[in-house]
């Protein structure tokens, strides 16, 4: 269960498991990239590569977010509650 004990069907779910998995096999690539002794610039090329993926499924989930659970919380009067949410998420994210 989350943090929050809230749940929401995501709207591109199978499209954010694709870009998972991809991620998953780019980790493991890399895993094994060390395994091999590889040159460490390579490395952090792929390091950079799942950064830029993952925050592209940060920034899918947030605008997910923000069009469908915040735009419902506005609706039925609880759009304070959602923006203040919405707020620390985002401090959160660019830490």
């Amino acid at each position: 269960m989350s943090e929050t004990g809230k749940k929401t069907v995501q709207p591109n779910k199978q499209q954010l498991l694709n870009r998972l998995k991809r991620i998953e096999g780019q980790v493991r690539g890399i895993h094994q990239m060390i395994e091999s002794d590889r040159y460490c610039v390579d490395i952090l090329h792929q390091i950079s590569a799942i950064q830029s993926a993952m925050n592209k499924v940060s920034l899918a989930l947030l605008e997910d977010h923000t069009h469908h659970c915040v735009v419902n919380a506005i609706k039925g009067q609880d759009g304070e509650a959602a923006i203040e949410e919405l707020l620390s998420v985002m401090k959160t994210m660019t830490k």
